[in-house]
């Protein structure tokens, strides 16, 4: 699978300084070819949670230092590095980009940097019309290269956004 990176905040920058991980995240993307019921929502968030897991990515780990705090969670963690995978609806960007920033500067102290993994308005596209799969209403790559300058100062952390084609 092809992808789109944005750099906010020199995040390429701080990943090349651990090229381990962010060529662990870009060739598993890379290694993707899914077709059919394989591009729906779930089945596509499965793939990478398997994916990731299989690279010991810890999986949900908890945004807050409270342990009996279930709602807030990061979707992985590794080497400082967190990602969230948002393909829901796009009002989950703000709450994606708090969760970067909490884990970065609150007393958690977890990652230097995240990755957030969304789709394009073209994967989007060609998921509806070549395999019947509805992502209307998903958050789109464009919607957060146009939305992360407004965040600017509220968000410090630099997250490296990726775009699936």
């Amino acid at each position: 699978m092809n992808f789109k990176k944005l750099s906010y905040r020199f995040a390429e920058q701080a990943l090349n300084s651990n090229l381990t991980v962010k060529n662990e995240i870009e060739d598993l993307i890379s290694s993707l070819n899914p077709q059919g019921v394989e591009l729906s929502r779930p089945n596509l968030n499965k793939i990478f949670r398997e994916k990731l897991i299989e690279l010991n990515w810890q999986a949900q780990p908890p945004v807050f230092e409270d342990p009996k705090d279930p709602s807030a969670k990061l979707d992985f963690l590794k080497n400082r590095t967190g990602v969230e995978i948002q393909f829901g609806h796009s009002s989950f960007i703000g709450i994606d980009l708090l969760k970067f920033q909490v884990c970065s500067y609150s007393s958690l102290d977890s990652i230097d940097i995240g990755i957030y993994i969304v789709t394009t308005k073209e994967f989007q596209k060609r998921a509806k019309n070549d395999h019947s799969q509805n992502w209307e209403g998903s958050l789109q790559y464009e919607k957060v290269m146009k939305y992360l300058p407004f965040f600017k100062s509220a968000i410090q952390v630099p997250i490296y956004v990726i775009g699936l084609l």
